[in-house]
């Protein structure tokens, strides 16, 4: 497979426009027959009485790539996609807004939702990427995934 590093970040939140234009590009892919999209969105999570307003997202760059890589080797030799797109955010991403975008497509929709599962999961378990926790209050904590 492709060895080729993607950067897989972005500054901020993922706008809107990114993800609809990356689903305009597939229109002209006619051996697609199905897209699974997973999004992220920062909520308002309640913690002690205090209420999340924004996530400060940071990561270790080479390390991330270099796993990144790793997973989307592993995911194109499991699953038979046409096509794969990770995004995630860094720096402050507000309540409301999208944090992590992950679309892929395949020939066939079983391959494109497990493809896509798997690649949420992954992410979430094995890039170096931390979130800390703004609140209203100003605030800020560590984020802890459940």
């Amino acid at each position: 497979m492709d060895k080729k590093k993607k950067n897989i970040f972005v500054d901020g939140a993922i706008p809107p426009l990114l993800i609809a234009d990356s689903i305009a590009k597939h229109s002209a892919k006619t051996e697609i027959g199905a897209h699974s999209i997973f999004l992220g969105q920062i909520r308002a999570d309640k913690v002690e009485n205090r209420t999340v307003r924004a996530i400060e997202y940071t990561t270790y760059d080479d390390l991330a790539s270099n796993t990144m890589a790793e997973i989307r080797d592993a995911i194109f030799e499991k699953y038979p996609l046409t096509c794969m797109h990770v995004y995630h955010s860094l720096g402050t991403v507000n309540v409301g807004e999208v944090c992590f975008f992950v679309f892929v497509s395949s020939a066939h929709r079983k391959a494109a939702i497990s493809a896509c599962e798997e690649i949420v999961n992954r992410v979430k378990a094995e890039l170096p990427i931390w979130g800390r926790e703004i609140f209203e209050d100003d605030t800020h904590q560590w984020k802890v995934n459940t």
